[in-house]
């Protein structure tokens, strides 16, 4: 409480101007206005092939920037296509993007903006129960 004190004291009018379009503010828009502005910045399909978590940072950051992202996961390990997974996960979710996995290791990450319509089926799932914990990188 005292800190946010002494910030209003210290706070300089240019600073105020500076945070009108905060990033929290970049997200906070519903859908079809997400759209509507999407059509106006002409935003990117993305392709990366990671060949390490520490590459998964780049990702979030395409989607960050509202770009749409496809990332083929079958350069890097079994454990180390999980943690990418479980990292977009946190960053799509916290966007408010989606996920889909589009083939074995390959999956379409777009943030708000993208509506994804469809959805693309594996030969193998056809005989896989709905219920099975196997997982296909």
């Amino acid at each position: 409480m005292a800190f946010e004190k002494l910030k209003n004291i210290f706070k300089d009018e240019s600073e105020e101007e500076n945070l009108i379009g905060t990033e929290d503010e970049f997200y906070d828009i519903s859908e079809s206005e997400a759209l509507k502005e999407a059509d106006k910045t002409g935003n990117k399909m993305i392709l990366l092939e990671p060949r390490a978590y520490s590459e998964a940072q780049q990702i979030a950051d395409h989607l960050k920037n509202r770009n749409s992202v496809v990332v083929n996961l079958k350069r890097v390990t079994s454990d180390q296509a999980k943690r990418i997974i479980d990292f977009l996960s946190g960053c799509i979710y916290s966007i408010g993007g989606k996920m889909q996995k589009i083939g074995v290791g390959i999956y379409l990450c777009t943030p708000k903006n993208v509506n994804i319509q469809g959805k693309i089926t594996d030969d193998s799932e056809k005989g896989k129960s709905s219920k099975s914990d196997n997982i296909d990188w």
